[in-house]
């Protein structure tokens, strides 16, 4: 049910999905794994994350032209309940075209303006060529994504996720 409009996940009478349905049409299953808007009576928003994404052709100013950079403001700085994050990385990451830096500025949101809470993070930034704004739910946050994704991995396969790899004999087949 990828890039379709209007999907509702089916449960049955005791709470158990059965499927998805969208344009009419349902796809019958056992699991659904989605995204926390397509279920808001099933869950709890704990917290939102302010977010801005800017494009630059220029590394952030007075870090020695580093095209991989992170700062942390401490909230205190701020006089704000938590700290803002503006991690910076560049074409040499391959993710931008060459001669181009992406930055992203975030915080725990505390209103329902992102432009103006993030502020003290984009003013870093020097001249953006363009740059966008978001408010999105806490949990989509990449402080737990890892646990969350683990997590997830067990529920739908009863098993836990075993990510142990002998590196000697990656390194072996290198040599």
């Amino acid at each position: 049910m990828l890039n379709k409009p209007d999907c509702t996940v089916e449960f049955d009478e005791e709470g158990k999905v059965t499927g998805v349905t969208s344009e009419g049409e349902t796809a019958k299953c056992k699991k659904v794994v989605c995204d926390p808007s397509y279920l808001p009576n099933k869950v709890n928003k704990i917290g939102r994350v302010a977010r801005a994404i800017a494009i630059m052709s220029h590394p952030i100013p007075n870090t020695n032209d580093s095209h991989s950079v992170q700062v942390i403001i401490p909230q205190k700085q701020l006089a704000r309940k938590s700290d803002m994050y503006v991690f910076c990385c560049s074409y040499s990451h391959n993710v931008a075209p060459k001669g181009k830096f992406i930055a992203f500025v975030s915080t725990d949101a505390e209103t329902d303006n992102p432009q103006t809470e993030l502020k003290a993070g984009i003013d870093l930034l020097g001249p953006v060529d363009e740059i966008f704004f978001d408010i999105y739910d806490a949990t989509t946050h990449f402080e737990t994504t890892v646990a969350d994704v683990l997590n997830m991995y067990t529920l739908i396969t009863g098993k836990q996720l075993d990510l142990s790899v002998d590196l000697s004999a990656a390194s072996a087949a290198e040599e």
